[in-house]
């Protein structure tokens, strides 16, 4: 349908359908200094805008929702689609805020202990 429609027009509907999804965007990825909006996300990679990232962009990067850090992921980009920088993880890890036990903790575990008196 859209092979119909003249080329401007065609390239008005992909600028606005770009600037939709930036504005919806809730995840960023931040690689340095630079922060870039998230597309669109998957399991295996997510999709940047082209116009306002490195073509090579690669590396360590750290992904966050909002305020709140995410990920911390080992990315490649791989290929400019439609407009997208789409990236492929190669090491995708989950941020937590506390440390990981060295030791397994039962689930009915008491969370502390009282003195005895």
């Amino acid at each position: 349908m859209l092979e119909y429609l003249p080329k401007e027009v065609r390239e008005g509907l992909e600028a606005a359908r770009l600037r939709d999804l930036r504005k919806r965007a809730r995840l960023r990825v931040q690689v340095g200094e630079a922060v870039f909006p998230v597309l669109r996300f998957w399991h295996d990679g997510f999709a940047l805008d082209a116009s306002l990232t490195p073509a090579q962009l690669r590396g360590l990067v750290d992904i966050h929702e909002g305020p709140r850090h995410i990920f911390q992921c080992l990315i490649v980009a791989t290929s400019i689609e439609n407009g997208e920088l789409v990236c492929d993880f190669k090491r995708v890890t989950p941020v937590s805020d506390k440390a990981p036990l060295d030791y397994w903790r039962p689930e009915d575990a008491p969370v502390g202990y009282l003195p005895r008196n």
